[in-house]
């Protein structure tokens, strides 16, 4: 609902119970997409030695990556697709449909028979469910973050659009410890066998779930009273000219926002699809010991991540990102010096370091991504520009890391993707402008909604008596 406000711009009341649907509901989404990550990068070994038997585990792990990375190269087609699609008929339809999208292609990995089973279709039909994720992922995060920020109050965005990051680790450590336990239950020849299939079939009540709390949701309320958007006309016709606005007139915005994805993402698949195959093929301590380690910096940043997010809204949004860049530049070093020292402790704390410098970001891109763009616009160039970054620079982290040790033999090769994009992000910080505490653009501003009091004890009603007695059904008194 729009009210005015002392004759000043007007406002967008919301409620607070309507607001941590919406919030639930896209971090179950991004819960379900991280799930699946969680599980892919747990398994490469598996992954590999199932769909690429004839191959020796180097190149076993390189096609494992080969196909990870390959999904992403899909995601802009998703993306360009999704996107301007939520600016026209809406954000939860949209994403209704990538909620259910992500889920069948989740569920559809453990259900293609090994390679020794069906030979070379094993690895294309890999190939192809993770095309499919990749596809439903390209609409999933950008209208995700657009859908919070747009339900958010100005002043709690960082806060409550943090909670989307909670449900990427929360995702990704259930998807991780998933398969630690199966691991550790079964063993690792069950586990090639045929234990690597459960994590994947577990993503189907997942997704079900999210899809449920969606299609209970309505709009955006920016959405809903955005009157300069692409939505259908009341003839039904479709508004011309959105592809100028969303890309043409965005370049700049768009720029920025796809420097800001690459440090964040540089970082988040350094961290959660390479680490722990490098912990075990590179330094050699053991999958399980590996997967737990990482496992356990995972579970660090899912206390954190909501307490960086409240901080942004505190502090403002480029103080904590500055911050994020500036560890990307100075802690990646020294995290794999401490990986390659003798004893569980140093090793423990080089994960910890990668992960505190990711939470950085994770606390503070989902409120920050939706503020470079207008109402009008914003899930499309936003999709777009995010998907295209990721694509470039996040999804292929694991293959170049692993390229760049393999061919250097270096094993600090890994911080060098880390330390540019920190450098890169550094420019982006230094241009975007700060939106903490104010209005998305092109949007009425959404302040704090009112707490409810607290409901004390029902005062004790009045007894009635005489007429007023007689006229009440049932004898009892009704007021007003």
């Amino acid at each position: 609902m729009t009210d005015e406000q002392d004759g000043r711009r007007p406002t967008l009341s919301t409620d607070h119970r309507t607001t941590r649907r919406a919030v639930a509901a896209s971090a179950i989404g991004n819960a379900t997409e991280w799930y699946d990550f969680g599980v892919y990068s747990y398994l490469a070994v598996t992954i590999g030695a199932v769909f690429y038997p004839s191959q020796t585990p180097g190149v076993q792990l390189v096609a494992t990556f080969t196909t990870f990375a390959a999904a992403f190269l899909v995601r802009p087609v998703g993306g360009m697709f999704f996107g301007p699609l939520g600016d026209r008929i809406g954000r939860k339809h949209v994403l209704t449909v990538t909620m259910l999208l992500m889920s069948v292609s989740t569920l559809s990995i453990g259900l293609i028979p090994s390679a020794a089973a069906i030979g070379v279709a094993a690895p294309l039909l890999l190939l192809t469910a993770r095309m499919l994720q990749g596809f439903s992922t390209g609409g999933e995060y950008g209208g995700a973050t657009t859908f919070i920020a747009e339900y958010a109050p100005d002043r709690r965005r960082g806060f409550l659009a943090s909670w989307l990051e909670f449900g990427t680790v929360s995702g990704y450590v259930g998807g991780a410890a998933a398969v630690t336990a199966l691991t550790l239950a079964l063993g690792s020849d069950a586990m090639l066998a045929w234990g690597w299939r459960i994590p994947f079939l577990l993503a189907l009540p997942l997704g079900a779930t999210g899809l449920y709390l969606r299609l209970r949701l309505d709009d955006t309320p920016v959405f809903t009273h955005n009157a300069g958007g692409f939505a259908r006309d009341a003839h039904g016709a479709r508004r011309a000219g959105q592809f100028r606005a969303t890309v043409v007139d965005q370049w700049r915005a768009m720029v920025l926002c796809a420097g800001l994805v690459m440090v964040f993402n540089v970082n988040n698949y350094t961290v959660t699809a390479y680490l722990p195959t490098y912990l075990d093929t590179e330094l050699g301590i053991g999958t399980a010991l590996g997967l737990v380690l990482t496992l356990a910096a995972m579970v660090l940043m899912l206390c954190s991540v909501t307490v960086v997010g409240r901080l942004s809204d505190r502090v403002g949004r480029r103080p904590v990102l500055l911050s994020g860049c500036v560890c990307s530049l100075a802690l990646p070093l020294p995290a794999f010096w401490l990986m390659q020292r003798d004893g569980l402790v140093p090793i423990a704390a080089g994960v910890v370091l990668l992960a505190l410098t990711l939470v950085h970001f994770s606390g503070t891109a989902p409120a920050t991504l939706p503020s470079f763009f207008p109402t009008s616009v914003r899930y499309g160039a936003l999709a777009i520009s995010f998907n295209v970054s990721v694509a470039l620079f996040g999804g292929t982290t694991p293959l170049v890391s692993e390229a760049l040790v393999d061919v250097t033999g270096d094993l600090y090769a890994p911080a060098w993707p880390v330390m540019c994009a920190g450098a890169a992000g550094l420019v982006v910080v230094w241009r975007m402008r700060e939106s903490t505490n104010r209005p998305l653009p092109g949007a009425p501003a959404i302040p704090e909604p009112p707490r409810r009091p607290a409901r004390g004890p029902n005062p004790p009603r009045p007894r009635p008596t005489g007429d007023t007695a007689l006229a009440a059904p049932g004898g009892v008194h009704r007021l007003a």
